[in-house]
């Protein structure tokens, strides 16, 4: 039986639209150290061929609108940077011709609005952001695996998310709407930037559940057997 591939999202809904392509899946909540905790149990029970982070992400560049797709060469943390596989990189940007191909940064916690975004884009020359690639790469570096990027943007860099949408992540991947209507009831303003954020995460969520419609096995540059199975799993 082919080992099979660690799919790395951030929130249950995330995992839900993938789990159907026969990854095994582990969202993180925005717990990063949870989440490191969850895939070495992962790797002791599965004994993945490879990692893949994938699901929502920020934009850095202002180049990149809601619903791009964004394709990791590298994950960037501080000064730490983790190269992707080219292969898989590669198959995915062919796949997704209009993918945009770039660094992603890691954080810990949201960046949340468009001074935040630039700075970090300053800092690291990334295109975009999300909170599990860096636990991700640093997961399948330490077991010599392979890694994929693959990120919806759900927010542009322009974009400042509401205190109420910060609220709203449980760290097992789950929605806190308790969190949300409370915060929602402290500063009611909010509203109308919730709703936004709402609208512009349901585009990237409507376009990573276009990943079921892909069938890209035997394209153009995909050979590798790896690749294949990769793209199976994922697309």
């Amino acid at each position: 039986m082919t080992a099979p591939i660690l799919a790395v999202t951030g929130l249950k809904r995330e995992a839900d639209l993938l789990a159907s392509h026969g990854l095994i899946v582990v969202p993180g909540g925005g717990d990063s150290a949870g989440l490191a905790r969850k895939l070495e149990t992962a790797f002791l029970t599965h004994h993945p061929r490879g990692v893949v982070s994938v699901g929502l992400g920020g934009a850095l560049s202002p180049e990149l609108a809601v619903g791009d797709w964004v394709v990791g060469d590298a994950v960037v943390e501080a000064s730490t940077r983790w190269i992707t596989d080219a292969r898989w990189a590669r198959a995915l940007v062919t796949a997704l011709s209009s993918a945009h191909l770039g660094s992603i940064a890691a954080s810990d916690t949201m960046v949340v609005d468009a001074t935040a975004k630039a700075d970090l884009r300053t800092a690291t020359r990334a295109i975009a952001v999300d909170m599990e690639s860096h636990v991700a790469a640093r997961f399948a570096s330490a077991h010599g695996l392979p890694l994929a990027v693959l990120r919806v943007i759900s927010d542009g860099a322009d974009r400042a998310l509401p205190k109420a949408a910060q609220a709203g992540m449980k760290k097992d991947g789950g929605m806190d709407i308790l969190a949300v209507l409370k915060s929602l009831a402290l500063d009611p303003r909010q509203l109308p930037a919730l709703i936004r954020t709402g609208r512009e995460a349901e585009v990237a969520f409507r376009k990573l559940d276009l990943l079921r419609s892909y069938h890209l096995v035997g394209g153009p540059g995909i050979g590798d057997a790896d690749l294949r199975h990769l793209l199976v799993d994922l697309l």
